[in-house]
């Protein structure tokens, strides 16, 4: 049976796959956002850029010398240039060049590209150039949609520029393309700068926070979806916490009425039928006002501000998660003082 079980999670990781480039299209995936230098950023790339251009193609990387911070989602990001420079390399199959170059931009009016509005303001502007073929103009209006490519069948999905376009647009910046048939191709990125001041050192491997291993607990799990309830209930309950599962923000609260059993933490999905995450979790907190707060979910932490009251000392976890992630994560919330839990806006 190992086989039919590994095929069974390969389309699986497929899937999932799938899902989060169109959540990136849609700009509703989660982002881990810091302060980068893309001078760092793009040197721990050069090598796999290298490997993945391969012989026939030249790579050069040159940057500003003063060049400003962005804030971004690092992965995403590097996940955004290589596919622009994989791109570049498809459409020179007989060899060719492929500059990375960025620059500060200064912006002394708001600009108009593409029929998208440029604020004026400071940019660091990243662009990918290629020698290649170019992009019939044509085809120049449809890159970025879903599933469009100019590519053979089994060669290309159509959601690499989608999924760049996503992620870009949901880190606050821009994407352009400008192509001559014959001549090449340049995508150029703007994002908003910031002060280097701000960027954080580079984390000493093996420094990560110690999870305390001992802590215990009750847990109110709230989570509509079967499956995933069952996957967060046996992770919790094999590392010694004691769960009790709802199926819905109602049924969490009837529990909660019931006054016969004391929680430590909600953990609790927030988009579901009826009274979502933070709803019942406010009417939960009246009751047991103590309680520690975990939000599970899919999209990006977004989904909280839009008229939504705030939920003091909440943690995010974004889906998916692993055994380890949801387990430390409630370790941590537990042993948390209340006035030193992270105050997110939520």
């Amino acid at each position: 049976d190992f086989a039919d079980l590994d095929q069974i999670s390969q389309n699986s990781n497929r899937a999932a796959a799938l899902v989060g480039q169109l959540l990136a299209f849609s700009r509703k995936q989660t982002l881990t956002m810091q302060t980068l230098d893309l001078r760092d950023t793009l040197a721990d790339l050069t090598h796999l850029l290298n490997r993945l251009v391969g012989e026939r193609v030249g790579l050069t990387i040159t940057h500003d010398p003063s060049l400003s911070a962005i804030r971004a989602d690092k992965r995403q990001l590097e996940q955004v240039i290589m596919n622009l420079v994989v791109n570049a390399r498809d459409a020179m199959p007989k060899g060719g060049d492929i500059t990375v170059r960025t620059q500060n931009v200064r912006l002394a009016a708001q600009e108009i590209r593409d029929s998208v509005t440029l604020p004026k303001g400071e940019y660091v502007v990243i662009t990918v150039s290629d020698s290649g073929f170019g992009i019939a103009p044509d085809h120049l209006g449809k890159i970025f949609d879903p599933f469009f490519t100019t590519k053979r069948a089994g060669e290309g999905t159509g959601l690499g520029l989608s999924t760049a376009y996503g992620i870009v647009k949901q880190t606050g910046g821009y994407i352009f393309c400008d192509s001559s048939l014959g001549q090449g191709t340049t995508f150029s990125l703007y994002f908003p700068a910031h002060a280097l001041g701000k960027v954080p050192a580079r984390p000493v491997v093996g420094a990560a926070p110690q999870v305390p291993q001992a802590v215990r607990g009750k847990v109110l799990l709230v989570e509509d979806e079967a499956p995933v309830r069952a996957f967060a209930s046996r992770a919790l309950k094999l590392k010694g916490f004691e769960v009790a599962e709802a199926p819905s923000g109602e049924a969490a609260l009837e529990l909660l009425e019931k006054g016969d059993q004391l929680f430590d933490i909600f953990v609790t999905d927030v988009v579901m039928p009826g009274l979502d995450g933070p709803s019942w979790v406010r009417e939960g907190r009246k009751l047991m006002p103590r309680a520690k707060v975990i939000f599970m979910s899919g999209y990006t932490e977004d989904i909280f501000v839009e008229g939504q009251v705030p939920v003091p000392d909440a943690a995010f976890l974004a889906k998916p998660f692993t055994l380890t992630e949801l387990t430390d994560l409630v370790r941590m919330q537990l042993t948390r003082p209340d006035q030193d839990a992270p105050r997110r806006p939520l």
